[in-house]
């Protein structure tokens, strides 16, 4: 039975989960945005792990780093290396090539799909048959884009093929959270730790546009990138996941590429063409199939 104090959460729970759209809708966007005017992938990566170190340091100051050394240093480093500095720098550089509906339509289907694959074939887990039907439909959402029938420029394809390597390296990160039953907090914590340390090397030696970037433009993606996404999107949906559980907190994942549609038309002027509209409607029937069984079968939370 639901306390009453969790009941009274619930609300606040689902605020939390459009909240979470809303900042990874903004954070595509934002990219995209800067990454058309002056800063490049590497740039963006470096604001949102070094605004994202200034958000954890009152964590590390008031945890110690006794958590990250009961996790290992070789675990530690294999989560950074699957959602640390490689993630963000290959979307971002998706985005220099590519939309940001594609990474916010691509990206979630993609750990969708691929943490079905691996937990099917690897692990060995059993699917119910409404999973199946819905990564099907995500199989053909993919397909809708990097298949195209219209002509498409070749950058475009591979920003494209970068979005979904990404949802590969966050869908193995995220089952060896569950495997290794690491919480978040202390995940994402190792995970921007390790990746401030290879940052200086990544401004020396990769290009940059920082200089000709303004303050503001700069502030703004360290509040996005690094505060926001890098901070706030965590606890957002760790609340969301605590009050509701994991399965309908997943729900809001299919609203991303909505959003990120309607902030970048208003804001970048980029609207998906007519087949890439029905690829993101795929597979976010796909994404949402499963849940939406279960959700008839069973209500996942109560207003």
């Amino acid at each position: 039975m639901e306390s009453v104090g969790q009941n009274k959460s619930q609300p606040l729970a689902i605020l939390a989960g459009f909240g979470l759209v809303a900042i990874t809708a903004l954070q595509f966007t934002a990219a995209r945005f800067s990454l058309r005017e002056h800063l490049t992938a590497a740039d963006i990566v470096i604001l949102r792990f070094g605004g994202a170190a200034i958000a954890f340091m009152p964590i590390f100051w008031y945890t110690g780093l006794a958590k990250l050394r009961a996790l290992g240093m070789r675990r530690a480093a294999v989560l950074a290396l699957l959602a640390g500095l490689p993630y963000p720098l290959i979307i971002n550089q998706g985005l220099s090539l590519a939309p940001a509906s594609h990474a916010a339509a691509l990206c979630p289907a993609s750990i969708v799909l691929f943490t079905f694959l691996i937990s099917r074939f690897l692990l060995g887990e059993r699917a119910k048959n409404a999973t199946i039907i819905g990564i099907g439909a995500i199989v053909a959402g993919l397909l809708l884009f990097v298949i195209p029938l219209n002509e498409v420029s070749q950058d475009t394809l591979v920003g494209d093929v970068l979005f979904v390597v990404s949802g590969a390296l966050f869908a193995l990160y995220g089952i060896l959270l569950r495997e290794w039953r690491v919480p978040p907090v202390t995940a994402t914590g190792a995970v921007v730790l390790l990746s401030c340390l290879p940052l200086p090397l990544l401004h020396s030696f990769a290009r940059s546009g920082i200089a000709m970037a303004s303050p503001a433009e700069i502030a703004a993606q360290i509040v996005i990138q690094g505060f926001l996404a890098g901070a706030a999107a965590i606890v957002l949906f760790s609340f969301a996941a605590t009050r509701l559980g994991p399965q309908a907190a997943s729900l809001f994942l299919p609203w991303t590429p909505v959003a990120t549609a309607v902030i970048e038309m208003v804001f970048l002027g980029e609207i998906p063409d007519a087949q890439r509209s029905l690829g993101i409607g795929t597979m976010m029937g796909g994404m949402l199939l499963p849940y939406l069984v279960g959700f008839v079968k069973r209500p996942m939370f109560r207003l």
